[in-house]
């Protein structure tokens, strides 16, 4: 009897390390309190989106990072005390779940599976999905692409949705989306398909001017949330109402102004009425 008991404690011990180490993130406190207690935050980002994320020597820059910091200030933290956390497509409700990050601007489109795991504010921003091309290519949209190389990033709504609906695609899947980039620059890749705004973002950089053109044909509807623990609605609520008053004080428009702005596409009317999310 005491060899079964003292099995039966290790049991349990194991058990817990077992549970704390795989969700013991998600058991801590909420962004709300989170900010109020220690003035700090912790968002995951892209590293490598220009005009939405990008980390240059330390420094990020980008539409993404300008609404983190809208969302801090309504949370009551200087931007200054931000812990930028760089965060792969595949590993966001990982990070969240883990509390490796309080929570997650980066291009995340709200859909039922990722609801299922992680709560969602906003959307804050409604992309769709398109092609970047070379300039010579005479790729017009996805009924172009039977046979043709594509080019995405691995986990993400754009790669299963080529998948799903354009299966003769020959798709290639990369983790990091300048791999993919690069390649379509050497010509091993057709086409690189993932938001517009991501596209954008990259034709708008010095070097690729005149490289690339946007197809300008977008096939899908990308609503950008703000992913964070499952249980923090009230945090999810707390960060609509910042993203509403940021449509209303004019701080969303100047965000969007000082980054995709500067590549001549006007900023859109974000429209409060779609966050609805929080309730899920």
């Amino acid at each position: 009897m005491r060899v079964t008991r003292a099995a039966a404690m290790v049991a349990v011990a194991a058990l817990s390390l077992a549970t704390g180490a795989c969700g013991g993130g998600d058991s801590g406190p909420g962004v709300v309190e989170k900010a109020a207690k220690t003035k700090t935050l912790a968002i995951g980002v892209i590293p490598d989106q220009p005009g939405l994320s990008l980390k240059t020597d330390g420094t990020y820059v980008g539409f993404d990072i300008e609404i983190g910091k809208i969302v801090a200030r309504g949370l009551g933290v200087d931007p200054a005390n931000i812990q930028w956390k760089d965060t792969s497509l595949p590993d966001r409700e990982q990070a969240i779940k883990e509390g490796t990050v309080d929570f997650v601007v980066a291009t995340y489109t709200i859909n039922d599976a990722r609801k299922k795991e992680i709560r969602f504010a906003g959307p804050y921003y409604v992309a769709g999905q398109d092609l970047l091309v070379r300039t010579d290519s005479t790729i017009r949209g996805p009924e172009d692409l039977d046979g043709k190389v594509v080019c995405s990033n691995a986990g993400s709504t754009s790669a299963r949705l080529i998948r799903s609906q354009y299966p003769k695609t020959r798709l290639q899947q990369y983790d990091q989306d300048y791999r993919c980039l690069a390649d379509l620059e050497s010509g091993a890749v057709d086409a690189m398909s993932t938001d517009d705004v991501v596209l954008l973002g990259y034709s708008m950089r010095p070097e690729n001017v005149g490289k690339f053109k946007l197809v300008g044909k977008t096939f899908s509807e990308e609503p950008y949330g703000i992913g964070m623990k499952k249980k923090d609605k009230a945090g999810c609520e707390k960060v609509n109402e910042i993203l509403k008053a940021a449509a209303r004080d004019g701080s969303y428009k100047a965000a969007w102004d000082a980054t995709l702005g500067k590549g001549g596409k006007p900023v859109p009317t974000l429209d409060t009425s779609k966050m609805t999310h929080c309730r899920a």
